[in-house]
């Protein structure tokens, strides 16, 4: 099973994509570390990512789910996935994929960026993902409220996942 957590930026995607890998015992893989030197400096500049930025950094992150796919291995990975189209070059409509969508009032994802420390992605980005989001309808994806205690999210995904053997 690949488990896709999805969500703007602040919505604890890396917090609670490492804390599900954690428990389940899979691998974890953070999206970001997909993206291209260009655009960490375009974001890091304040500047949002178009779709075409986005299109090699999301074509990077399919490739390797389908390798977890053919290798029948479990595998937790976090991308914002802002879009259907964006969701569909994942390939989240597989069976084999889990698409798990983080959300909160957009006041405690700016209380959460501005706390965040050592991250390229700065707290003004945060509206244009707003703008861009094309939320998940209920059949789509797991919806989690993250305004919740970090534990609740986490027992609440887990619940809903049931076992993953990596």
């Amino acid at each position: 099973m690949v488990i896709v957590v999805m969500g703007v930026c602040g919505s604890g995607k890396s917090t609670l994509g490492k804390s599900v890998a954690e428990r389940l015992k899979v691998d974890f893989l953070e999206g970001d570390d997909f993206h291209s030197p260009s655009n960490v400096a375009k974001m890091s500049k304040g500047e949002p990512l178009t779709e075409s930025d986005r299109a090699p950094w999301l074509a990077d992150i399919r490739r390797t789910l389908d390798r977890y796919v053919k290798e029948d291995r479990c595998v937790v990975v976090t991308c914002s996935a802002l879009t259907r189209t964006s969701r569909l070059t994942l390939g989240v409509d597989r069976p084999e994929v889990r698409l798990i969508h983080l959300h909160a009032p957009q006041s405690l994802l700016e209380k959460r960026m501005a706390e965040r420390k050592d991250h390229f992605m700065p707290k003004s980005l945060l509206r244009s993902q707003m703008e861009t989001l094309e939320s998940p309808a209920a059949e789509e994806a797991f919806q989690v409220d993250v305004s919740l205690s970090a534990e609740a999210s986490l027992e609440a995904v887990l619940n809903h996942l049931g076992d993953c053997e990596g």
